[in-house]
């Protein structure tokens, strides 16, 4: 297993070619003690075993995917499911596979690119499918950059799954959190959506203005917005640490998990768009170059 380190004034990244993932990314809080705001393990090879998909690349599909399937061009497409559920991209997705480290540029800018090559039908999936991420520092901000070429039609939906934790605490009650969300997707008791996008107002899921977590716990695919002022933003009074999120796409799905202390923001397409027609395009087409671009900005609080 290969891990590489990048770094710049403001933040230090280090990438494993396993599953393209970000194992630390360290910046230094209010009291220029450095701190690391992604949830990781420190040995390597114990990501081999990692069920929570730390850090994560996750495809060729993240979100859920239900029918035990989709169908493209009038063809089924069969793919593993539990209970009904097809998660991550299967049993062996983009984040437990081994990446190829392409480019590592330590320069202005410094970027590390990674590249996969899934295969045609690789977990029931068409298509060969050409994978790139790209991590790169710019000032305080990180860009995750994801792109893909396919030679069939097939669905595609890359993104990240790091847990944030701004200040190392033990419970997420007291962070502060604004989604420049308007709605948010309803779901059923599997997670999978019904169809119907729900408005976040006179819900426990309106975080519009900038407000403590509290006790809410999210596993929830919001619709991004983006005629809002407000950004989506993660603060910490605690290490004056604040993370900015910025993307190019329809959706985020904000995770809290139950058993330790983070958050989510698995930027990508909406779950199950394969099979909701009135969802955003998930198929990815020969000669078209898929491109998902987040910027995780960070800066001390006001």
């Amino acid at each position: 297993m290969n891990q590489v380190t990048i770094k710049n004034n403001f933040i230090t990244l280090t990438v494993l070619d396993y599953g393209a993932i970000i194992q630390k990314l360290i910046l230094k809080n209010k009291e220029g003690v450095d701190t690391n705001v992604v949830v990781g393990l420190e040995e390597p090879e114990k990501y081999l075993t990692d069920n929570k998909s730390l850090g994560a690349c996750i495809g060729r599909y993240a979100g859920r995917i239900s029918n035990s399937g989709f169908q493209i061009n009038n063809v089924h497409y069969p793919i593993f499911s539990k209970d009904g559920v097809h998660l991550h991209g299967g049993q062996k997705g983009f984040g437990k596979r081994y990446w190829t480290i392409e480019q590592v540029h330590d320069g202005e800018n410094p970027f590390v690119k990674l590249s996969y090559l899934s295969q045609d039908m690789e977990e029931g999936y068409p298509g060969n499918l050409k994978s790139t991420v790209t991590y790169k520092l710019v000032g305080p901000s990180l860009f995750i950059i994801h792109e893909a070429t396919t030679d069939k039609a097939t669905p595609v939906n890359l993104t990240n799954h790091s847990y944030f934790n701004l200040d190392g605490a033990e419970t997420i009650d007291h962070w502060n959190l604004r989604l420049a969300c308007t709605e948010y997707l309803e779901t059923d008791a599997k997670l999978l959506p019904t169809g119907k996008l729900v408005s976040v107002k006179n819900s426990k899921y309106n975080f519009l203005e900038l407000k403590k977590i509290g006790q809410v716990r999210l596993d929830t695919p919001f619709v991004m917005d983006s005629s809002l002022k407000n950004s989506t933003v993660l603060t910490s009074d605690k290490s004056g640490l604040s993370m900015e999120v910025v993307t190019n796409q329809p959706g985020v799905v904000v995770y809290t998990p139950p058993a330790f202390a983070a958050i989510c923001f698995e930027t990508q397409n909406f779950p199950d768009a394969p099979n909701q027609p009135h969802f955003p395009n998930s198929i990815l087409q020969p000669r078209e170059t898929y491109h998902n671009e987040t910027e995780f900005r960070f800066s001390f609080v006001n």
